[in-house]
């Protein structure tokens, strides 16, 4: 899952970023307005954590952009300002939760999943794809209820692909939910082809159906058509 922390205190994002990681979230980083606006404009994440104030304006206005825009990204307001009308506006605006300064990091991952679940899988913790279920809490997948054993990265592009099944996803879409900021350090696709190579690989052996498409010229599909 991606995330877009939008924070300008070295200290929180440090922390922030130390811990989600370890929580398997790709985390990206916007310390002002502008270079949240560009990034937002650029690219789609599975969750916003927005701070009100910023050095350069209002964070709300991130809000107004994603609605102007019919943005879908998940945003979770995390400000020092917890006056009844800052939660207010924020919440009329669409933000999907509101997280007062200070806060515990496992209460701020357990909201971060709450809104990507409602946001992707209707509130669910266990999401199902015919044979195939994903525990998103337990971080497992399995086949008849026997385990796959796979990678972080596997892992989370299986999820990825039920989260998305039956649309064309791009590989450049694929690559940035996977590997977020880091993608720009590669100058092919070699890396998303040997992790779907391997997902696919492991979801036959379990005796599943080879549900991945390669459309050419375009991307993948994930479906059973």
């Amino acid at each position: 899952m991606k995330i877009l922390i939008i924070e300008d205190e070295e200290e929180l994002i440090k922390s922030m970023v130390s811990y989600l990681r370890e929580e398997n979230y790709v985390c990206e980083l916007a310390k002002n307005l502008e270079s949240a606006l560009i990034k937002i404009g650029m690219y789609n994440y599975d969750c916003i954590l927005l701070d009100i104030t910023l050095p350069d304006g209002n964070g709300l206005n991130i809000l107004k952009y994603l609605k102007k825009h019919n943005k879908l990204e998940g945003v979770l307001i995390i400000s020092a300002k917890n006056s009844v009308d800052d939660r207010i506006e924020g919440l009329l605006l669409g933000a999907d939760d509101y997280l007062p300064k200070p806060f515990h990091l496992p209460e701020l991952s357990a909201r971060i999943a709450a809104i990507v679940r409602r946001k992707n899988f209707d509130g669910n913790t266990i999401v199902h794809f015919n044979e195939i279920s994903v525990d998103t809490v337990a971080r497992v997948a399995s086949f008849k209820n026997e385990p796959f054993d796979l990678t972080k990265k596997e892992y989370e592009l299986l999820l990825f692909f039920i989260a998305n099944k039956g649309r064309v996803i791009s590989k450049n879409a694929i690559a940035e939910h996977l590997w977020g900021d880091e993608m720009d350090m590669a100058n092919n696709y070699d890396f998303i082809y040997t992790h779907i190579k391997n997902l696919r690989k492991k979801l036959i052996e379990k005796g599943s159906q080879d549900y991945v498409r390669s459309i050419y010229g375009m991307g993948y599909k994930f479906t059973d058509k």
